[in-house]
């Protein structure tokens, strides 16, 4: 059974109602910060809450999150890039260079590109030995199953949009000189890979979708929906966190 099949890529919103309901989830999002932070209700600080993004080139991830921290007080959420590893990095665990910017209690950070690289792109393009890609989804998933234990809201998401939408994406890139820089060698080679990634997407969809850390494949074709249903839904991962906890995510604010 195939994840990405089954995501309805039709979805839209107006550019009204999207603006609309993004700054209502945006709003809410503030709220909730705000409580994680001890900045309003009992004054405690919450758990940590870590965003991951993974997804297509050009599907839209950073859009999407510039629409998640834009409200939000910047000294208290972290926004982290990762790339390939550096020489010195790749002497180390794969999961080294992430622990830096995982959260506090009452922190927020946000992972563009995640330790999922192990089994997607370094898996691909054969840069890490079969043995050591598929030794990965035990040690992410015992990585995730030990954050989750300490307390952390793990949101994670698959960005995903068609081959077509994707090919009219970078062509249209391609053609703006302010937007050019975005599109590299890189990605039109792994859009040549596209079935390659597809199978490797679809096993780390269905070997490291937790109760405690669930993949929320998000439709990207449009990218006012997404937008809405990535703020959304880290807000509704939040109460439930919180409701777990016995916390109200609406307590009395005076």
């Amino acid at each position: 059974m195939s994840r990405l099949d089954d995501v309805d890529l039709s979805l839209r919103l107006s550019k009204k109602e999207g603006n609309r309901q993004l700054a209502a989830a945006q709003e809410r999002l503030v709220h909730l910060r705000l409580l994680l932070g001890g900045q309003i209700g009992p004054g405690e600080i919450g758990p940590p809450l870590c965003v991951l993004f993974e997804g297509w080139d050009a599907s839209g991830k950073g859009g999407a999150i510039q629409r998640l921290v834009s409200e939000l007080d910047p000294r208290h959420v972290r926004v982290a890039q990762f790339a390939a590893p550096t020489p010195d990095e790749k002497r180390h665990h794969f999961l080294k260079r992430f622990w830096p910017v995982l959260p506090g209690w009452g922190g927020m950070a946000v992972l563009d590109r995640t330790w999922y690289g192990r089994v997607l792109v370094e898996r691909v393009e054969g840069f890490t030995p079969e043995e050591a890609w598929r030794r990965a989804y035990g040690e992410i998933v015992d990585l995730e199953t030990a954050l989750a234990a300490e307390g952390t809201i793990l949101v994670k998401f698959w960005m995903h949009v068609s081959s077509e939408e994707q090919l009219r994406r970078f062509q249209r890139r391609q053609d703006d000189p302010y937007k050019a820089w975005k599109l590299t060698e890189e990605d039109w080679r792994n859009r040549k890979q596209r079935p390659a990634y597809e199978a490797a997407v679809e096993e780390m969809l269905e070997r490291t979708d937790l109760p405690a850390a669930p993949w929320h494949v998000v439709a990207a074709e449009d990218k006012r929906w997404a937008r809405v249903d990535v703020v959304r839904t880290v807000c509704g991962a939040i109460e439930d966190a919180l409701e777990a906890r016995g916390i109200d995510p609406d307590p009395p604010l005076s």
